[in-house]
């Protein structure tokens, strides 16, 4: 096949809330099926409301789907491109209606996440079967995860390395974070015989970028942990691994690298700008925080040669030796019991 045997792509996102009014129905999507109290969303919505109630996901991922209609164009693909989330407008849903009264039938669906594991992965695929169930009449085929593709390794690599370059040449401290999740999340991503594929994979990913970056000492971290306190997740927490490295090892000055994140949307702005920028200055220390790539032309063109990778029947490209997983068609798991959901 050929990238012109697919009719569209479309880009499958988390979604968030683009007004106060939006924030606590857009948490009450998130949490849906958990009996959460609203009150306490309304705590958990303050991230929100410090911003007006507006995430800058939703425009990111609208500046992101500009860019990949232009490394298409660049390319002769005729190949339009939707956008869909799963807990807030526009909702996946009513996307593939618009796709299927469009009159598509073969959906290629890149969904903005690197990784393995449920919230990283089967959730996707489990959305993707959500469509297949309202559109019966379209094919959807979910695009390779991009933890190891050589473009967003440099791209990352290369923002690492601006980082440094304005960092203090003594007391720096290179941190590599993602979104923490449970640990018996990660203990079940990958399925059995291959467990902890999603702290796996952003290890792998933080080795790669270090060492295209020429970065010998940092660290792998986790950030934006919820939930019930008793519950185990993985850990350090990055404000807490920062504290405890000026504490205890005289690190004056961090680069935050957000290589779990691909844009800057609420849990960098928020757990890195604001809760992580505060916790270093209450200390007497500094932080460079590494740009996300996501927004650049070449992670577009790195979508583009993922498409097109798949539409011929070939692995995409990757300097990962980890296992890539996370090709499925019609949201089907990968494996029997791979990445599945976990009682909070």
């Amino acid at each position: 096949m050929a990238l012109s045997d697919y009719d569209a792509l479309l880009v499958l996102s988390f979604g968030g809330p683009e007004g106060e009014d939006e924030v606590i129905p857009f948490l009450e999507n998130v949490t849906r099926g958990r009996g959460i109290p609203r009150e306490r969303l309304a705590e958990v919505g303050e991230h929100y409301f410090h911003f007006g109630g507006v995430s800058p996901i939703t425009a990111q991922n609208r500046e992101l789907i500009s860019h990949i209609e232009q490394a298409l164009a660049e390319r002769d693909h005729s190949l339009p491109v939707y956008f869909g989330n799963r807990n807030w407008h526009p909702f996946a849903e009513d996307t593939a209606k618009q796709i299927a009264e469009d009159g598509h039938r073969n959906v290629l669906v890149f969904a903005t996440s690197a990784w393995g594991g449920y919230s990283a992965c089967r959730q996707y695929d489990e959305d993707i079967q959500r469509l297949r169930d309202i559109t019966p009449e379209i094919e959807y085929t979910k695009l390779w995860q991009f933890y190891g593709n050589p473009s967003f390794v440099n791209l990352m690599a290369q923002r690492t390395r601006e980082a440094l370059g304005r960092a203090p040449e003594s007391g720096t401290k290179v941190l590599f974070t993602a979104h923490s999740v449970p640990n018996a999340a990660d203990d079940a991503a990958g399925g059995p015989g291959d467990a902890n594929l999603y702290s796996r994979q952003v290890g792998e990913a933080s080795r790669l970028i270090a060492e295209a970056a020429g970065v010998d000492d940092y660290e792998v971290v986790w950030q934006s942990r919820s939930g019930n306190p008793a519950t185990p997740w993985l850990e350090p927490d990055i404000v807490d691994r920062a504290e405890e490295l000026n504490e205890t090892a005289g690190t004056s000055h961090i680069v935050a690298v957000p290589v779990g994140f691909i844009t800057d949307h609420m849990e960098v702005v928020w757990d890195l700008d604001t809760e992580l920028k505060e916790a270093c200055e209450a200390r007497g220390m500094t932080l460079n925080r590494v740009p996300t790539v996501g927004l650049e032309q070449e992670f577009a063109g790195m979508v583009v040669d993922i498409a097109e990778c798949v539409a011929q029947g070939i692995e995409p490209q990757t300097l990962s030796t980890v296992t890539v997983q996370g090709c499925t068609v019609n949201g089907a798991p990968c494996a029997p019991e791979c990445c599945a959901p976990v009682r909070r």
